[in-house]
């Protein structure tokens, strides 16, 4: 397969699976009950747009991210890999309550609901914050940089489709097809951040072994 094409698939699987877009469905309806169409429409566009922003800024700057820490892309590969497989264990379990920061009613989001929290952190969290970074630095040409914006608009562009569309799939899948699927997601995102783990770990255990050799 070619090489370009499995970090296309890489990069969408990661990013829609970290993502999660059907267990970001209820908490939208539900924050989104008592609006009209229009408004709920305005929160979809406007959490999105954001959440794209972030993901670029953090994408293009995680190479500076790194050098003015001091981590290494090895060692952000392993805490990376750990925290995705904490988030893909929650989902494996089917527990979206992760994502409810507080149990507020509208009234507390009159600000706007659209940045905080559907946007950060319900859409752009941690997890995915860390995917684009260790993403970018795999990305090895500028086509597989380009595919990786690519991707993260793509996905960005689905999720907004299935939030706009979330009463429907909600109603067509079910409580238990809901849970299903995010199992499902929950399994590839496990997968993944063993992927990242030993990625990361491999080559520190053999830089290891020269040293004491």
């Amino acid at each position: 397969m070619n090489e370009t094409f499995k970090f296309a698939v890489l990069c969408f699987t990661s990013l829609f699976t970290m993502i999660n877009p059907l267990g970001v469905i209820p908490l939208y309806i539900s924050m989104t009950g008592g609006m009209s169409a229009e408004r709920s429409r305005h929160v979809v566009y406007k959490a999105l747009t954001v959440s794209f922003v972030v993901m670029v800024v953090f994408a293009l700057t995680g190479e500076f991210i790194f050098r003015f820490f001091g981590i290494s892309v090895n060692g952000f590969r392993i805490v990376g890999g750990i925290i995705l497989f904490g988030i893909g264990y929650d989902m494996l379990g089917a527990r979206i309550s992760r994502k409810r920061e507080a149990d507020e009613n509208e009234a507390d989001f009159a600000g706007d609901i659209a940045i905080t929290p559907i946007a950060i952190p319900v859409i752009t969290g941690p997890g995915v914050i860390t995917m684009v970074i260790v993403l970018m630095q795999e990305a090895q040409t500028a086509v597989q940089t380009g595919l990786l914006f690519a991707m993260i608009l793509f996905v960005c562009l689905l999720t907004a489709a299935m939030l706009l569309s979330g009463k429907g799939i909600m109603s067509f899948l079910g409580d238990n097809g809901n849970k299903v699927l995010m199992r499902i997601m929950g399994l590839i995102v496990m997968v993944i951040s063993v992927e990242f783990f030993f990625k990361g770990l491999t080559p520190i255990v053999r830089h290891m072994l020269m040293i004491e050799g």
